[in-house]
């Protein structure tokens, strides 16, 4: 029977640990500050609103509409030798083996020791004059141990989850970087086909300069025209030609940019022959816009997987508040002198079982300042997630923006040239006829130089504000369901709370319809 004073001392000591460990989970009130934009507050503008219902996002393979074999066989290239992209996915694949480090933590750990010396003992008073004194032996151990972390508090679970959730974010940041590279290898396609377009340009107002140039000679010959013409006429031509080694000039680099694009060498750039660019493909937008680039955009993708790996931060921080429970457990044996194998010997054996607890009383801080990081990590990466939505909407409208413009630039650029090709002829035969004066034949010229130079360069930003656009929209990269749901994206203490005021389905057939409200957690992440 226990004394009166045995069972004081043992609540007294039931008491203090009690205490201690409420005093452990104690946070201080320290919680996240950031709000989540949800998609459907922002207004799109007018230029998303006049989506086209019929219009349906980028194909993965959203390039084979310019329908060049050439172009989609580089982008295959890049795809396989681009070192960028290799790096991401060396990423990738350093996130996953980071997710597989944290996820061992959750099962039990068995380790083997195995020591086997060699050792002299000193004569002197502190081993003589026994047995040992002056003696050399085997001393030998080996032991195999147990432990087992009880994760009561899910520390060890959600330092796993978040870990996986980076590697998600790591697979997302992947795929823009693919996206990414897709678009440079069009741009810098579209750009040696502008170039080639340029460079016919500045042959034929050459060959029409030689023809002029012919002409005066022959007015002189006839004694109709004077040296001065003649002058004149020849005087544009080392200007013409000098355009045209510019222009081969950016032809080569275009090559080379390609070539390096794709992993390769500048020698393989030789063998790329003139683009056969089009666009009969429509860059009509999806009418679902804004909520479903949630699901399509790689960067708004990984942006929520990061949101969702601070949250599992923060449950892991406010974990080390509480106390750590371990199963031990170990069995060996141990000898000192005898045969070279004396501990394997059951009476040299011993074992020990049992838990072992650990919590922190005084730290001077650091749990709450770990915390309070945890908790601001997490409002940077809502920011940024806020700051991706934004910029998603503003490079879907800039697009589209620029195609309606462009469309009616390029109209009226092919009107330009038409007049100004009627202009140049009409002075070209009236200088051929004596009736007006040379000096209208090269302002002409000009003027339809400047003309058909515009219209290459129209059509080529309109070719590249299709890429661009294809890119804002995800470029078909994104599968809608590989984003966390909106739980995943909220700590622990805040995941009941969003369920009840936020819903999100992600349907199988390849969209993602979002719903929200006004969250109870103010940093709920649709």
């Amino acid at each position: 029977m226990q004394s009166p004073v045995q069972k004081g001392v043992a609540f007294i000591a039931v008491l203090t640990i009690s205490l201690t460990i409420a005093g452990c989970a104690s946070t201080g009130g320290i919680t996240p500050q950031a709000r989540g934009i949800a998609p459907s507050s922002l207004d799109a503008g007018a230029a998303i609103r006049a989506a086209n219902a019929d219009a349906q996002w980028p194909a993965a393979d959203w390039w084979r509409a310019y329908n060049d074999p050439q172009l989609n066989a580089w982008i295959d290239a890049a795809q396989a030798g681009n070192p960028t992209l290799a790096i991401a996915q060396a990423r990738v694949r350093q996130a996953q083996s980071m997710a597989g480090v944290a996820h061992a933590a959750l099962s039990p750990q068995v380790n083997g020791n195995l020591s086997v010396e060699r050792q002299h003992w000193a004569d002197n008073i502190y081993y003589g004059p026994g047995s040992l004194s002056n003696a050399t032996t085997w001393d030998n151990t080996g032991t195999i141990g147990l432990s087992y972390h009880l994760d009561v508090w899910g520390k060890d679970k959600n330092a796993a989850q978040g870990a996986l959730d980076a590697a998600h974010a790591s697979a997302a940041d992947e795929r823009a970087a693919q996206l990414e590279l897709e678009a440079n290898v069009v741009r810098a396609y579209i750009g040696l086909s502008m170039n080639y377009a340029l460079l016919d340009i500045a042959r034929a107002t050459l060959q029409q300069q030689q023809q002029i140039v012919d002409l005066a000679t022959r007015r002189l010959n006839g004694g109709l025209g004077t040296q001065l013409e003649v002058s004149q006429a020849e005087t544009p031509v080392p200007e013409y030609e000098r355009q045209i080694d510019a222009l081969e000039e950016q032809i080569a680099l275009g090559r080379n940019q390609l070539a390096a694009l794709a992993g390769k060498g500048p020698g393989a750039g030789d063998s790329i022959t003139r683009p056969t660019l089009s666009l009969a493909a429509p860059a009509g937008l999806p009418s679902a816009l804004p909520a479903e680039l949630l699901g399509h955009r790689p960067d708004i993708v990984a942006a929520r997987w990061t949101v969702a790996a601070q949250a599992r931060g923060i449950d892991v921080a406010k974990a080390n508040f509480y106390p750590d429970i371990n199963l031990l457990a170990s069995i060996g044996g141990y000898a000192a002198a005898g045969p070279l194998f004396q501990f394997l010997r059951s009476a040299n054996g011993g074992w020990t079982a049992g838990p072992a607890l650990s919590l922190p009383i005084f730290d001077g801080g650091r749990l709450r300042s770990e915390l309070g990081a945890a908790d601001a990590g997490y409002d940077a990466a809502v920011e940024q997630y806020n700051q991706t939505i934004v910029s998603a909407l503003k490079d879907v409208a800039d697009q589209v923006v620029r195609i309606r413009s462009l469309e009616t630039q390029e109209n009226d650029a092919e009107r330009s040239v038409a007049a100004a090709r009627k202009n140049y002829g009409l002075a070209k035969e009236g200088y051929r006829r004596g009736l007006t004066d040379y000096l209208n034949v090269p302002i002409a010229q000009n003027q339809l130089l400047r003309a058909q130079e515009g219209v290459a360069r129209v059509q080529a930003e309109r070719l590249g504000a299709h890429a661009s656009l294809m890119t804002a929209l995800g470029g078909g990269l994104a599968d809608p369901s590989d984003g966390p749901n909106t739980e995943e994206t909220l700590p622990a203490h805040g995941k009941g709370k969003a369920a009840a005021a936020t819903t999100l389905t992600t349907p199988v057939s390849g969209s993602a319809a979002v719903s929200s409200q006004a969250s109870a957690h103010p940093a709920a992440v649709q």
